[in-house]
């Protein structure tokens, strides 16, 4: 009878277990998806923003202090200046994207919220007078939430994949600091910033082993 209970407890984990898997892998295919679609999105937004002789993005880029321009909060990241200019964040966007959709269970849209809102704010509030836009805010965003939140989690593979991420597009490391012509440095810092403060604020969790008895406080 024992044994009887024993078989019929491992086949009941065994099928919970499957179906965990499954639902997880169906929740990835919806998320990465969705990426996908954002990224189609933003090539969608500049094709008829090229058309119009880009003309959104002084209509809908975030203008620092001034209230006709606080709207680019939001639209700042589905703008930019040029095919070149899409066409270098692409990559990363859906390098970096993908592995937040990969690793993160949950409370994506909460991280988004921060990212773009708190990000975005800062930008509004301390940013250099000129048009800011550009996605490469979300990259440093989400860079910055994923390695905040692979500390929190003690997540050593969480946290090196963002740090191999960050040295294969050097711009992550670099694209924080002041003086490079044309690049709203000021964007990518404090997206960081805000990414690691979604890492503090957001209640969610990185899907990855974590490494018991290692405190990295």
């Amino acid at each position: 009878m024992q044994r009887a209970e024993a078989v019929e407890g491992a086949v009941v984990t065994s099928t919970v277990a499957n179906m965990m898997n499954r639902d997880h892998m169906r929740a990835f295919f919806r998320r990465a998806a969705a990426l996908v679609a954002f990224v189609a999105l933003l090539w969608a937004i500049h094709l008829v923003n090229w058309i119009i002789g880009y003309g959104l993005n002084p209509a809908f880029g975030l203008i620092p202090r001034h209230v006709s321009g606080l709207d680019g909060v939001i639209a700042m990241p589905l703008l930019h200046g040029s095919f070149a200019h899409l066409m270098a964040n692409t990559p990363p966007l859906l390098v970096m994207g993908g592995l937040l959709v990969a690793t993160t269970t949950r409370a994506l849209l909460p991280v988004n919220a921060v990212v773009i809102g708190l990000g975005g704010g800062l930008v509004w509030l301390f940013g250099s007078s000129a048009i800011h836009i550009g996605a490469s805010g979300l990259v440093f965003g989400w860079f910055g939430f994923l390695v905040a939140r692979g500390f929190v989690d003690r997540s050593l593979i969480t946290l090196g994949a963002a740090l191999v991420v960050g040295v294969l597009y050097g711009s992550i490391l670099w694209g924080v600091l002041p003086g490079q012509p044309g690049v709203s440095w000021e964007a990518h810092l404090f997206s960081a910033i805000a990414g690691a403060a979604a890492a503090a604020l957001v209640r969610t969790h990185v899907h990855v082993p974590r490494l018991g008895g290692v405190d990295l406080d």
